[in-house]
């Protein structure tokens, strides 16, 4: 169960921020077409996932430029309790229906951080190619046959992706089967070696 203590304090953070800042349009600028209210709600999303796309803390993930329905999914994940982080669910269930899709459309027109500098490509570690088969042979992420997508891996920062992985391994996220499969089937080395090599497309 989530702290109350913790929710009190983000309903209040998210009341004085929508006093503060102007609505957001829906292409993500900066007036008046997203509701006041929802506006302050991705002003506390951008705290952590960042303003211009690059996240507060690098085990936040990069959701900025995902693919919409991706991101919509993880939010519904959140809110269900079938994906678990304490300030997730929380966000998520604080958000209406609308909101969710408004929040999933927000991100998903933003633009992926640039990188400071492009370091030399390594060579493709064992086990890559099986990320390849639903993410896409670039790791930029792809509609599905049954109609999800998958998320961008590519250039997303090593400590989330290694986290992702061993948490799908060990089934403390269990919120993608195949994905939970897969990885009890990746030794922890390879795991680490693709989390290296996916961060630094």
């Amino acid at each position: 169960m989530i702290d109350n203590r913790f929710s009190s304090v983000l309903s209040a953070l998210i009341a004085v921020t929508a006093l503060a800042v102007p609505a957001y349009s829906a292409e993500g600028g900066g007036t008046g077409l997203m509701p006041r209210e929802t506006a302050a709600r991705m002003k506390v999303c951008t705290a952590c996932h960042g303003e211009n796309g690059t996240p507060r803390s690098a085990n936040i993930p990069v959701i900025a430029g995902q693919r919409e329905d991706y991101i919509l999914k993880q939010i519904h994940d959140f809110d269900a309790g079938s994906r678990k982080v304490e300030v997730m669910e929380w966000m998520a269930k604080a958000l209406a229906p609308e909101e969710k899709t408004e929040a999933a459309a927000f991100f998903a027109k933003r633009s992926w951080p640039a990188k400071a500098t492009q370091a030399a490509a390594s060579a493709a570690p064992r086990g890559v190619a099986v990320c390849q088969s639903c993410h896409a042979q670039n790791f930029m992420g792809a509609a599905q046959a049954e109609g999800m997508s998958t998320p961008r891996l590519a250039g997303q920062s090593y400590d989330y992706l290694i986290g992702e992985m061993n948490r799908f391994a060990n089934g403390e996220r269990a919120n993608n089967a195949d994905m939970v499969q897969i990885m009890k089937g990746v030794s922890a080395a390879d795991r680490e070696a693709m989390a290296r090599y996916l961060s630094g497309l």
